[in-house]
């Protein structure tokens, strides 16, 4: 006898040998064992998970002369001839080569006559959307109402696409996915039967490759037994399947997280240099950031992710490097990536784009991008950012009675912004929690200067550097809000900021925000300042005037 299949050898043949599909297998068995059968099923479903098989049962089953447990006895005589091929009461059409009105013609003509051995006359319609509209009328009224030997069962994997006319006459049955643990039971016992040795590892990949269908996973596991002779082994199996190395996509994906272009680059060529395609790498970065993202998130991870255990210690590593929005914007990226790839001319350049962008979050205005770069400095600064003590001079009274005191000055030093793949500072002083609190995880590396050394260039600049200060800083962002519409003006040494708005000003006099003022100025070179409300009354347009008639004194001006 010639070679059968894997998914054709080991097929079901009782309701008990089906995978899942409990909540279908009851109510036909229940039928069954009362005798209710109907005379219209519809059953649909994704690919793979035991249509036609449980229909062929099902139609052995109401034909069996003496049905065990609701299931096809296979000892009677009608069992026997269903069992060999010479029954004629049992019909399976395919309608995705036989979709046309004459075939469905034949079928209503024929199923006046009643069945040869068994109690009804059984038709299985595969692929039954495949029909065209002209088919579906002319089986239309049969289908309603047929002989009472007559059942059928139409099967399909888009039931959209059925006339709403047919789906109302028949019992729908929908087919779930199956788990991937009863596909990795359903795996091991094929191989159990046929005497293969396998590991578990490579079981769950062959489980995880099905995506849900027995029908997948059984042809992907009778592939992996052919080219293994031995003991089956993960890479075997990803081998078989045609992906990249797990080591070489860990590269990458390392290099993402560390935010280095060159490396990523660099990891990615190396894979498809080894003829791997763009699409096959993509999903298997896809699949890695899956990995990943339940290593990171996940109590008990070894157990769902299944890998061998120098996989799932690199998973671990890289996870610990990365942080839950670094994971996302990656996933995310590569996922959209995949998609853009279908319009593409040159998939190379959308997925090398797609890296480049992962690891660049400084290039992205996305604000994913800006929670990924927060994330690092705020990583930093946990674990120790460099510092450089310089002890500020004593100032004069400033204007609201404030003194500078003579203590050490913390002034954090940032990482170079000119390029985009700079590393974070190694730690060499930790400071204290309290000093953490009024650093500035964005301030420019500035030397506090002496009152009154600001040159009058520093002068001009000196309330957008100011701004700055607090548009790049997260914890000030009320400030940054507050500050955008004071205006500024220098009194002397002393920096005057103005507002006309009375809730603004009560609000920037409050202790803590005075406070995080006086250190942005100081770390500006300004230690006297003071915040004014502007008199009611006096808007720039007077202002203007008054500077004019100032500036023209002995001109007549008129105000029109």
């Amino acid at each position: 006898m010639a070679y059968l299949a894997f998914y054709r050898t080991f097929r079901p043949t009782t309701f008990d040998e089906v995978v899942r599909q409990e909540h279908i297998v009851k109510i036909l068995k229940n039928q069954i064992e009362t005798d209710k059968i109907g005379h219209a099923y519809l059953f649909c479903g994704p690919r793979g998970t035991g249509k036609t098989t449980l229909a062929k049962i099902f139609a052995r089953a109401i034909n069996c002369e003496h049905p065990v447990n609701g299931s096809a006895c296979g000892e009677c005589a009608t069992c026997k001839a269903l069992a060999n091929g010479s029954a004629l009461d049992i019909s399976e059409i395919d309608a995705a080569s036989n979709n046309g009105v004459d075939e469905m013609r034949d079928i209503r003509e024929k199923v006046q006559y009643p069945p040869v051995n068994g109690r009804f006359k059984v038709y299985i319609i595969d692929e039954v959307h495949m029909l065209t509209q002209s088919a579906f009328n002319a089986v239309l009224k049969t289908l309603e109402e047929p002989p009472a030997h007559a059942v059928f069962i139409l099967a399909t994997t888009e039931p959209q696409k059925i006339p709403a006319t047919i789906l109302s006459r028949c019992m729908r049955f929908d087919f779930k996915l199956i788990p991937q643990s009863d596909l990795e039971e359903l795996v091991k016992s094929v191989f159990d039967r046929t005497g293969k040795q396998y590991e578990d590892e490579a079981v769950a990949a062959i489980a995880r490759a099905g995506n849900g269908s027995a029908r997948d996973s059984l042809s992907i596991a009778d592939m992996c037994a052919s080219y293994s002779l031995g003991k089956l082994t993960y890479d075997d199996v990803n081998q078989v399947l045609g992906k990249a190395d797990f080591f070489a996509v860990a590269d990458i994906v390392a290099a993402i997280i560390s935010q280095n272009g060159g490396e990523t680059l660099n990891a990615a060529e190396s894979v498809l240099a080894t003829g791997k395609g763009v699409g096959v790498l993509l999903r298997d970065l896809l699949s890695f950031m899956n990995n990943l993202a339940v290593v990171k998130m996940c109590r008990n991870a070894e157990g769902i992710v299944n890998l061998p255990k120098d996989k799932y210690e690199k998973l671990q590593e890289i996870a610990a490097q990365a942080d839950g929005h670094a994971i996302l914007r990656t996933t995310e990226i590569l996922a959209q990536a995949e998609g853009d790839m279908r319009f593409a001319v040159d998939g190379r350049i959308t997925l090398e784009a797609a890296l480049i962008k992962a690891a660049m979050p400084r290039a992205d205005y996305d604000i994913e991008a800006l929670l990924v770069r927060m994330e690092k400095l705020e990583r930093a600064v946990a674990e120790g950012i460099k510092v450089e003590v310089k002890a500020a001079p004593v100032a004069a009274p400033v204007a609201q009675d404030r003194r500078v005191e003579e203590k050490p000055k913390l002034t954090a030093v940032e990482d170079d912004d000119s390029s985009p793949f700079a590393e974070a500072p190694k730690a060499q002083a930790a400071p204290s929690e309290q000093e953490q609190s009024t650093l500035f995880e964005h301030a420019p590396v500035t030397q506090p200067a002496h009152v009154g050394s600001l040159s009058d260039a520093d002068k001009a600049t000196l309330f957008g550097r100011f701004i700055r200060l607090f548009r790049t800083t997260r914890r000030n962002a009320v400030l940054f809000t507050l500050c955008m519409d004071l205006e500024s003006s220098f009194e002397g040494d002393t920096f005057v900021l103005t507002t006309a708005t009375e809730a603004v000003y009560k609000s920037l006099n409050r202790e803590d925000n005075r406070q995080c003022i006086a250190e942005a100025l100081e770390s500006l070179g300004v230690f006297s300042y003071d915040i004014r409300l502007k008199p009611k009354g006096e808007d720039k347009y007077e202002k203007a005037i008054g500077e004019l008639r100032e500036n023209f004194k002995g001109t007549d001006i008129t105000i029109k």
